[in-house]
């Protein structure tokens, strides 16, 4: 997964899909747990952590602090599959996307497609980037 970031890889085309990849994230007793569907694949800090330690301890979201970091690293990585991209922009998408998103709405949890991280991808690097597979 690592090597050099090139605009190529960039300015690839998301393939069709029928359906978008979507996280959701929630705390039951009081844990922090984010899952990819559809399959409820539970997303965890393990592989991020092999690239930065920021919150050994787990994920967070809502504010800009550790646990928000290791949200947005582990979040590019597993939607990217490239480390590069990953740790090129996780700074900023911690700050645009993973400090504001919350659990206060009814259903208790928020939610993050594909493309809404591709969306945010774009605006903060100018360029496109597919989801690994």
């Amino acid at each position: 997964m690592s090597g050099t970031t090139d605009s190529k890889s960039l300015e690839q085309t998301r393939p069709n899909q029928e359906q978008d990849v979507v996280y959701v994230g929630y705390r039951r007793r009081g844990r922090a747990v984010v899952e990819k569907q559809p399959g409820q694949e539970q997303v965890t800090p393990q592989q991020s952590l092999e690239l930065a330690n920021h919150s050994p301890s787990g994920f967070s979201w809502g504010y800009s602090g550790s646990g928000p970091a290791q949200l947005a690293l582990a979040l590019l990585l597993d939607y990217t599959g490239n480390e590069d991209v990953a740790l090129t922009h996780y700074t900023a998408f911690k700050n645009r996307v993973v400090s504001q998103l919350d659990c206060s709405h009814p259903e208790g949890y928020w939610r993050l497609t594909g493309t809404d991280i591709e969306n945010a991808l774009r605006e903060l690097s100018g360029n496109a980037v597919a989801p690994s597979n």
